[in-house]
């Protein structure tokens, strides 16, 4: 369920709000208004509450960095989201090279970088009794820690980005990349979880060590979604429609007559039960049972599968040789409930359909996913919830 606020969109990017991106609003307006005390209440708070706006403005830039380079690599952007923690660009797909990938994630750090000088500058120029010059150096800080603060590389930071396309360049392998940097971003993140215990022990600051807890434990947490998806990237192309497929269906003489189909197969069979006919030695395509309504009944005696079969030639057909990613590409592109594999003479191997593609991942990576599960997504046709394979796969692709 879709819990955030559009509020508008930039350069044709969606914008969101996370609801919980009001608590962070708070904290900073009151930690900005007790700093500019000075000026008075109104002002004071006034100005924190600017300043707090400000600073979302500058992560907002930040994303806008990530999300135009991507854009500029033909790459499409679903959204920009700012939360709690403060933004996050959501990129459809993975750049074509480490190169390339390594300026999409530099981008962002290097806008904060950007506005850091441009704003301290600012600041030089006006007035020191300026309050205005107070709060522009305060706000080119901001960008400076923001700026610096995302280079450390561990995902699901910017640093961990270019720790992956570095790490890319050297392997050659973008999932084990992934990985690599994942692994950084966890262990990082428990660093960052012990020094906000240690701080919180040491000093009695209970809010800045408990705010570290947090940031580490949001580091591990998407760390681990970055390893696990990469994981399962990997699995799609290492798996074949071979290792998935089963064969699950019927074959039947292409030389009998609609009425000898329909009362030997449709009347005591599963209505969803799939054929394929064959004479000759040979299989002539599949039998479409829904076909059947267009052939008067009155015909059924007289006429042939052979009607209403479909030519191999003619459905959704994938090789033995197809890596799972591209079945389910072709599946959700297609709209399909199921596809036809085909062994390289051009024969009939089996056919895969959704739950098919879920119980050989299952099986691959060990996952406990129950047969009244797997019945469901065969039935329904929708894969479990929280698996978002058609996305996964074709970032897997691009």
């Amino acid at each position: 369920m879709q819990t955030n606020w559009k509020i508008g969109s930039l350069f044709g990017i969606p914008l969101f709000l996370d609801p919980l991106w009001f608590v962070i609003l708070g904290l900073a307006t009151l930690n900005f208004g007790v700093a500019y005390q000075e000026l008075g209440t109104i002002a004071a708070w006034t100005a924190g509450m600017g300043m707090a706006l400000l600073l979302f403005a500058s992560v907002l830039l930040h994303e806008l960095g990530h999300s135009l380079v991507a854009k500029a690599q033909g790459i499409k952007v679903n959204s920009i989201t700012l939360f709690i923690f403060g933004g996050i660009a959501a990129i459809e797909s993975e750049s074509k090279t480490p190169g390339k990938a390594f300026q999409v994630a530099i981008a962002g750090p290097l806008v904060s970088i950007t506005l850091f000088f441009l704003l301290y500058l600012l600041s030089n120029i006006l007035p020191d009794t300026a309050i205005l010059s107070s709060m522009v150096g305060d706000l080119a800080k901001i960008n400076l820690i923001l700026g610096l603060f995302n280079l450390i590389p561990g995902l699901p930071l910017d640093g961990g980005q270019v720790l992956k396309a570095a790490l890319w360049q050297a392997t050659g392998d973008r999932f084990q990349a992934v990985r690599l940097a994942a692994k950084a971003g966890q262990i990082l993140g428990y660093v960052a979880i012990a020094l906000g215990f240690l701080i919180d022990y040491l000093t009695g600051e209970l809010v800045t060590g408990l705010w570290i807890v947090l940031l580490g434990w949001f580091g591990i947490r998407n760390a681990t979604r970055y390893d696990r998806v990469a994981i399962l990237q990997s699995t799609l192309l290492q798996l074949t429609a071979a290792d998935a497929m089963t064969r699950n269906f019927r074959i039947v003489d292409a030389n009998s007559s609609l009425r000898s189909f329909a009362d030997i197969y449709l009347l005591t069979a599963d209505p969803s039960q799939v054929y394929f006919a064959e004479s000759d030695g040979r299989y002539r395509g599949m039998v479409a049972i829904d076909d059947l309504r267009t052939i008067e009944r009155s015909e059924w005696e007289t006429q042939t599968l052979q009607t209403i079969v479909h030519p191999l030639t003619e459905i959704p057909t994938v090789a033995e040789s197809t890596d799972l990613a591209d079945v389910i590409n072709q599946l959700e592109a297609e709209n399909l409930p199921l596809v036809t594999v085909l062994t390289p003479a051009g024969a009939v191997a089996g056919i895969i359909d959704k739950g098919d593609i879920v119980q050989a991942l299952a099986g691959k990576l060990n996952l406990r996913i129950a047969d009244t599960e797997i019945k469901r997504i065969k039935a329904e046709g929708n894969y479990p919830q929280g698996l978002q394979l058609p996305a996964i796969a074709k970032s897997t692709k691009n």
